[in-house]
């Protein structure tokens, strides 16, 4: 991949420039150059792919380790199909065998499928997911402002729904991880209409919670940054690294200047396909309109770490459990995967840390962090799991250009009063993409390449 680093100069001219090397925009930059429209990408960090990293460890035989975003779906067909064009294959996650519950009351319960039948609180889970996908149903994904019910959902918490609608505890603590596992947010923490549009934006509830025909149905075989690295080595010395943007200013003519730590660019359009977070480091003049500040001002990111340890085999398959597991009570970790390379060559256990836990669990000094996530995990798996050859954490709050994960929240009333004008409305010649202007795979990597290829047409359109 020949992407232009800090040493060479970076072009004064372009008819588009992209703000950001993740999936947004180099998707975006992709269909502009697929359509003959002359194109720069300017990511601020080293590498592209932004919220999803892959590092290969070159002391455990090129083990793959994704410490960002990492699966894909059967119906993220986007994601699939740039995948199939740049030739990175996929394998099933490892699912095989039964699934762990470390439940409150400190008993660790083995089940088969979605969840233990006669579990506490299940049934009434099961009652309060259908009742959300009904919901969710009704929700307008084009044109999110007209959703019926729009502004007694926008007005509430999860939380505040899940207590008056979810009467048995243990369904709603249920419901609570889940919230944390897919929003990185405690349930007080988002707005109900933020929660409903998202599950639409999947296709249901269970789309985000299950592995097969789910979100969780694949990996890939040289990690998920592989497809965005492969974009970017098509693409060339249009991708520039090691230069973020500061500045940019449209000026009397319409047409917008760029300034980065490395110099100026001139451009017809621009396109922000960063996290929101990051997009408020971007000084604007003129000032952008007051509702796309508000919406960037008040959705903030999720926080969540990612924790690998590596063991000498996968042993728990030996025992018949699929290494997933779900943990509640006063635990760090939360959710548990079998992130194995697909040969098994090593077994490799995925841990995450979410929300009001991941809090906490930050504040520990490294060794006690290690020791709290092996601790669950010796409660889950035995002994031999808190011995591992290998131990790396991701903590994605302290990354300078993505400030945390998986996506960012509108806090409630944002919809509402800002959604019109601030979620993804062209600014003039500035248009915005990301995962959280998606109506498809919202806070998904296919949800980004939808975002990237919508403001491309965008920019097609205006151009013409």
């Amino acid at each position: 991949m020949h992407t232009t680093q800090k040493s060479e100069p970076l072009p004064t001219e372009a008819t588009a420039v992209i703000v950001g090397a993740g999936y947004a925009g180099l998707s975006a930059a992709l269909a502009l150059h697929d359509a003959g429209i002359d194109v720069v990408v300017l990511e601020g960090s080293e590498r592209v792919g932004g919220r999803v990293h892959t590092e290969v460890v070159t002391q455990l035989d090129g083990l793959v380790i994704d410490h960002g975003g990492q699966w894909v779906g059967p119906t993220q067909t986007r994601l699939l199909a740039l995948a199939e064009r740049f030739g990175c294959p996929t394998f099933p996650t490892y699912n095989h065998g039964t699934h762990l519950e470390l439940w409150s009351d400190g008993v660790c319960r083995p089940f088969r499928g979605a969840g233990p039948v006669d579990g506490a609180g299940v049934a009434a889970y099961e009652a309060a997911t259908e009742a959300i996908d009904a919901l969710a149903a009704s929700v307008d994904l084009t044109q999110p402002w007209a959703t019926p019910g729009l502004g007694a959902w926008d007005s509430q918490t999860v939380q505040t729904y899940l207590d008056h609608t979810v009467t048995d505890p243990d369904a709603r603590t249920r419901l609570g991880l889940a919230v944390q596992g897919v929003w990185t947010v405690e349930p007080r923490d988002i707005s109900l209409f933020h929660f409903l549009f998202y599950v639409a934006s999947a296709g249901g509830f269970e789309q985000l919670m299950e592995t097969e025909g789910c979100a969780q149905e694949r990996r890939f075989s040289a990690g998920a940054q592989s497809v965005a690295s492969a974009i970017a080595a098509h693409l060339g010395d249009r991708v520039h690294l090691g230069a973020p943007v500061q500045h940019i200013e449209v000026l009397d003519d319409g047409r917008v200047r760029v300034d980065t730590g490395r110099g100026q660019l001139h451009a017809t359009r621009v396109v922000v396909a960063t996290t929101p977070a990051a997009a408020l480091r971007i000084h604007h003049t003129p000032e952008l309109p007051q509702a796309r500040n508000r919406w960037l001002e008040r959705s903030p990111m999720g926080d969540v770490a990612k924790i690998h340890t590596v063991y000498e085999t996968p042993f728990w398959r030996d025992s018949g459990l699929s290494g997933e597991a779900t943990v509640y009570g006063d635990h760090s970790v939360g959710v548990v995967f079998d992130n194995s390379p697909s040969d098994g060559r090593l077994g490799v256990l995925v841990s995450f840390v979410y929300a009001e836990r991941q809090h906490r669990w930050s504040q520990l000094p490294e060794p006690e962090r290690r020791q709290d996530v092996l601790r669950t995990l010796g409660l889950l798996f035995g002994e031999q799991a808190q011995s591992p050859l290998y131990y790396t954490e991701k903590n994605w709050p302290e990354d300078p250009w993505a400030r945390g994960g998986y996506a960012a929240n509108p806090a409630p009333g944002v919809w509402l009063e800002h959604g019109r004008a601030g979620w993804r409305t062209a600014c003039g010649p500035l248009h915005w993409a990301g995962t959280e202007t998606s109506s498809v795979w919202n806070g998904y990597i296919d949800g980004a390449i939808a975002s990237g290829q919508r403001a491309a047409a965008e920019i097609q359109a205006a151009l013409r």
